[in-house]
């Protein structure tokens, strides 16, 4: 018999998205994804090369650290300081994961026990709740609506709760809305933080998807917040290298042993190859991040553009590769979603996947090929015309 938080679990959303794909194919329809996030450029030539030369390394077949070689860790501290101004060492304050969805999830067993409660922004990302429920966690939901920018609203939050918190997730700039946060923001989280001793753990996948001489922040800019924070990263975006499974999680040097002690009674580490692959990614050109960010802004602009004409009012995002935008008059999240993969073959995400407050909404990825876009926007315009809201 299962585990009552196996029991627990919902099905995964983008397990659910990938069925419906392959039932579909089985029907012989031609489906146009806009559905999940994953880069459809080709991870950059010279971090394969590196892959495969380390590959041929015996060395590099044993058992990895836990915590990750100490050379890609300087690596990751050598990007935040050029990045971000923000020194860290790499000795006490990184760890590498193995993907940061891994790090998120795991952050949870090192703080959460039965009953205790995490600050869950609403929509988000779903590992943060399921790694709050796994735990035996419960979340209490930051509502992020479009009055504030899909910002949270810390005052909004009852003092009991502050209390009572152990974790609180942030992600910006924000996976699904699309939405980013200042300095000023970060700010004030870590000031509530600090208030309530709560943990703050801001997941910066996004960083550097951004478009029109934006430069997104690091949590860890703010003074005083590695006294409450830890910071993750990832190289599968900005690299596309999502199948690599190579992040970090950095800042608040008890936090990051924690988890790494918990890792390393869970898992052995990463292949070593993959980590000097890793570092020749963020030591090296950004010749391919620059490019990446210049395709997927013209990538946005086709969409919302596409959008726009037919009935929406979307601003072009910051940042990210998400489009997040209201489902028209007379749908729910999830019947938008199944009216347009019937009536058109496109996929798009439901809203309401990501959490409450996502009801209303659905979200597009511009990860796939210009020729694919455009054909699924002209799908889209033949079935629904022009839409109201």
């Amino acid at each position: 018999m299962e585990a009552k938080r196996i029991k627990k679990l919902p099905p995964y959303l983008f397990a659910r998205i990938e069925k419906k794909i392959e039932e579909a194919k089985e029907k012989g329809i031609d489906i146009i994804s806009f559905g999940i996030g994953d880069p459809d450029s080709p991870t950059p030539q010279y971090i394969i090369d590196e892959l495969c030369k380390e590959a041929q390394n015996a060395e590099n077949h044993q058992y990895p650290s836990s915590a990750g070689m100490l050379s890609f860790r300087q690596a990751v501290c050598d990007y935040y300081q050029d990045t971000h101004g923000v020194e860290l060492d790499p000795k006490n304050e990184v760890v590498t994961l193995i993907g940061s969805k891994e790090g998120v999830g795991h952050i949870n067993f090192c703080y959460v026990d039965p009953g205790d409660i995490n600050l869950v922004p609403d929509p988000g990302y779903p590992v943060y709740s399921i790694g709050t429920l796994l735990a035996g966690g419960d979340s209490y939901l930051m509502p992020l609506l479009a009055e504030n920018g899909f910002l949270p609203d810390f005052t909004k939050i009852p003092e009991d709760i502050a209390k009572k918190a152990k974790l609180m997730f942030l992600n910006y700039p924000n996976n699904p809305t699309g939405a980013v946060a200042g300095k000023d923001f970060f700010a004030e989280a870590v000031a509530f933080a600090k208030k309530y001793d709560i943990i703050i753990c801001h997941d910066a996948a996004y960083t550097e998807l951004a478009f029109e001489g934006y430069e997104p922040t690091s949590i860890l800019e703010v003074p005083g917040a590695k006294e409450v924070c830890i910071e993750f990263g990832s190289l599968s975006k900005p690299f596309n290298m999502t199948g690599w499974r190579i992040a970090w999680a950095v800042g608040r040097s008890d936090v990051i042993d924690a988890l790494t002690r918990l890792k390393s009674n869970l898992d052995s580490g990463q292949f070593q190859a993959i980590q000097y692959a890793a570092i020749k990614g963020l030591t090296g050109s950004k010749d391919s991040v620059i490019e990446l960010r210049s395709l997927y802004r013209r990538r946005m602009e086709k969409v919302i553009k596409g959008l726009n004409g037919m009935g929406w009012n979307l601003p072009i995002p910051k940042a990210t590769f998400y489009v997040w935008a209201p489902v028209p008059k007379g749908f729910t999240s999830a019947s938008f979603a199944e009216y347009v993969l019937d009536k058109a073959g496109v996929i798009i995400t439901p809203g309401n996947g990501y959490g409450e407050y996502g009801e209303g909404y659905f979200r597009i990825s511009i990860t796939l090929a210009d020729e694919r876009i455009d054909e699924g926007l002209k799908r889209l315009k033949e079935h629904l015309g022009k839409v109201e809201f």
